[in-house]
């Protein structure tokens, strides 16, 4: 523990101007650096240095001459670093006007979930080439095909539903899958498949 720092503390707690004045010269260059290198800025660091020995200053009676003053002392401008430094971060709302926007607020900027126009587009072209080719599937895989993939149906459901065996479904639903995939890849060249 540095005994000269406790004894001036415990001076300028009684007032003795001269005392504190050789604290801060002590600390002031120490209590800069550290603050710059927290904050980047040299004007910031000089605030904080202003405010740390204030806030010594002022709260010299709660100082414990039990620790070592330094410690005090940089725990003070730490903390207001990083109270600068909680200040600085931006605060951002949606809901604030943009500056250029006459009255739209950033929401506008945000992109939308509803589907593009485009893309609308495209998924209905694609349906269409899905459904012509579901149409030209033979009527024994036509059936199979719009049970499991269009009302979603189980392949026992089906087979309860057609009276056949699940074994006869799944051959089927398969068979019409790859008949489906032939025709669209032979017509559409797979580009019905792409996806983004």
């Amino acid at each position: 523990m540095n005994y000269v720092e406790t004894r001036l503390a415990k001076l300028a707690r009684t007032g003795d101007r001269r005392a504190f004045a050789e604290l801060v010269d002590l600390y002031k260059d120490k209590m800069y650096h550290l603050a710059y290198r927290m904050l980047g800025q040299s004007h910031e660091a000089e605030d904080i240095v202003q405010e740390t020995f204030l806030r010594v200053y002022t709260n010299l009676d709660r100082y414990d001459v039990n620790q070592k003053f330094s410690t005090w002392i940089y725990r003070i401008a730490t903390n207001l670093c990083i109270d600068r430094l909680r200040k600085r971060k931006p605060n951002y709302s949606l809901d604030a006007e943009m500056p250029e926007g006459e009255g739209a607020d950033w929401y506008s900027l945000l992109a939308s979930d509803q589907p593009s126009p485009e893309s609308e587009v495209m998924l209905s072209e694609t349906q269409e080439h899905i459904r012509r080719a579901i149409d030209s599937l033979p009527d024994k895989y036509k059936s199979v095909v719009i049970l499991r993939y269009l009302q979603d149906l189980s392949l026992q459901e089906i087979g309860d539903v057609l009276d056949m065996p699940v074994t006869t479904v799944k051959t089927r639903v398969h068979r019409g899958r790859e008949f489906l995939r032939k025709k669209l890849e032979s017509e559409y060249g797979g580009k019905v498949f792409e996806t983004k």
